[in-house]
């Protein structure tokens, strides 16, 4: 399986965080599935792919060019593959996954999960979207969701489609169905 995870380019300043990516890209390359993620070299990004090559997993990295000319491709990649621009990176990495997860993040995080909630909403992606809310790091989003349902511009079968997830367990749960 082809998990596609957007994560943060920075380490942040909670601990807990790189513990936890460390954990879920041990479980990614211990189980033999490959990880797609942005390529970069740097923070939760690296922490991600690291253990995943370290437990033996395939790791594809999808990055724009621009990004590679500045020095952000991380070299110990399975393959990269490069695109003409973020559209094009949102678009590959959308076409690589079998399923797609959100872990902490900046803005480039957010938008590129909610084009994924937006795909599997309207169902023109049949795969599991997460968002891994570790320590309340997607609440705000979750109940934002929520406030649509309530206000009638969203269903509650669209929401249903879109799994908060808090801890690896119920990602490997939701994976395994």
């Amino acid at each position: 399986m082809r998990i596609t995870v957007y994560l943060g380019s920075n380490p942040g300043n909670d601990p807990r965080l790189k513990e936890a990516v460390e954990e879920l890209g041990a479980w990614i390359g211990k189980q033999g599935h490959t990880l797609v993620y942005g390529g970069a070299r740097s923070g939760l990004m690296r922490a991600l792919a690291d253990s995943v090559i370290h437990t033996g997993g395939r790791v594809i990295g999808v990055m724009p060019r621009f990004f590679i000319d500045e020095g952000r491709a991380y070299d110990r990649l399975t393959e990269l593959i490069v695109t003409k621009d973020m559209s094009s990176r949102k678009a590959k990495m959308i076409a690589l996954g079998d399923a797609f997860l959100a872990f902490a993040g900046g803005f480039g995080t957010l938008e590129e999960i909610t084009e994924v909630m937006s795909k599997v909403v309207l169902g023109h992606l049949d795969a599991p979207c997460m968002l891994f809310d570790l320590d309340g790091y997607y609440t705000g989003l979750k109940t934002q969701l929520i406030h649509a349902v309530e206000t009638g511009l969203a269903s509650e079968e669209a929401l249903s489609r879109i799994r908060f997830v808090k801890t690896l367990g119920e990602i490997k749960a939701i994976l395994a169905d």
